[in-house]
């Protein structure tokens, strides 16, 4: 297909509006536009050539912080998946950008013979191929689309070149993590009260909000390297009122036992939590997820069942009158 399309930099109602379901994992794999070979503005055969991911909310990205600038933008089909995502899958990936290069006829649009790919599209992408088999070369640009414009002038700067994750788009992603644990969460908060009244419900309650809401907050101020160990120090912490509170409301044996359960579920239930979040931020590796997987999970799992099964022995015994 060798049409070109036609955007602009900038952003309505529509996208605005597409963008906060995004954020809310409303329909996940949607938000995405049409692969292929988009004009912005009005570029001539000299003007850059700038790579995305078809995911809406790098493509808006990329095109709103081009205000002014005329350039083309090869969109990648990444199956609207982010760029950093997606190259770690491998959709944002050499084979896929030769083809949308050759598919869009690209080099009957441009005299010169350079892409600026997204820095983050690195680890999916072999410069030194897509140049033996395009004719292409391969740059990469800032981390963030902000600072094109002054990439596109001045050049990389350090700055540019440094991957952070600040708690501005940490808080961003946590509508998208409640909602991933959503319906879990109100079915065993919703199953405690039932069974147990007040305190169980709010023992969930608080896993969850522990694990989605505080962890992305507190992340780069947990001690430890790894997200697993982090979410489950995030837990202790977190299980420590209600622990107390059994401590010293429940006598003997029976407020020991609902206090290490409770700090056993609530450190598993953290934990996975946090372990699931490595995949929102860049901090993390394939590899290190991978490492953390199977260096943890038995662990919590283990650490879950010990905790469920002290908690229902010990009500089971306590509403037997047994002791």
């Amino acid at each position: 297909m060798n049409e070109v399309m036609s955007t602009t930099s900038t952003l309505g109602p529509r996208e605005r509006r597409d963008h906060l379901l995004a954020r809310l994992g409303h329909r996940r794999m949607e938000h995405r536009v049409l692969p292929g070979l988009y004009r912005l503005g009005q570029p001539d055969r000299s003007s850059p050539v700038l790579v995305s991911a078809n995911y809406t909310l790098s493509f808006d990205a990329l095109r709103s912080s081009l205000r002014g600038i005329d350039a083309y933008i090869l969109v990648l089909d990444t199956k609207g998946v982010n760029v950093w995502c997606a190259a770690g899958k491998g959709t944002f990936g050499t084979d896929e950008l030769v083809e949308r290069i050759r598919s869009t006829s690209l080099e009957s649009h441009v005299d010169h013979r350079r892409l600026i790919l997204p820095q983050l599209g690195a680890p999916g992408v072999s410069a030194h191929e897509v140049k033996q088999r395009t004719g292409f070369s391969v740059e990469y640009g800032p981390v963030r689309a902000a600072d094109l414009p002054d990439y596109l002038s001045s050049g990389a700067t350090e700055e540019m070149r440094r991957v952070t994750f600040p708690l501005r788009d940490r808080a961003v992603l946590i509508p998208v993590e409640l909602r991933n644990v959503a319906i879990e969460a109100v079915i065993a908060i919703v199953a405690l009260f039932i069974l147990g009244g007040l305190v169980p419900a709010l023992i969930a309650l608080m896993a969850v909000m522990a694990g989605a809401v505080l962890f992305p907050l507190l992340l780069p101020y947990l001690p430890t390297k790894d997200f697993t160990t982090k979410g489950m120090l995030l837990g202790i912490a977190a299980s420590a009122p209600f622990a107390m509170y059994y401590l010293a409301s429940e006598p003997g044996w029976t407020g020991l036992a609902y206090s290490a359960g409770t700090i056993m579920l609530m450190v598993s239930v953290v934990g996975f939590l946090a372990l699931n979040f490595t995949g929102c931020t860049t901090y993390a590796s394939r590899s290190g997820v991978r490492r953390e997987i199977f260096r943890y999970v038995p662990a919590l799992v283990i650490m879950a069942v010990v905790g469920v099964s002290v908690l229902a022995i010990t009500i089971a015994i306590a509403a037997l009158g047994w002791f």
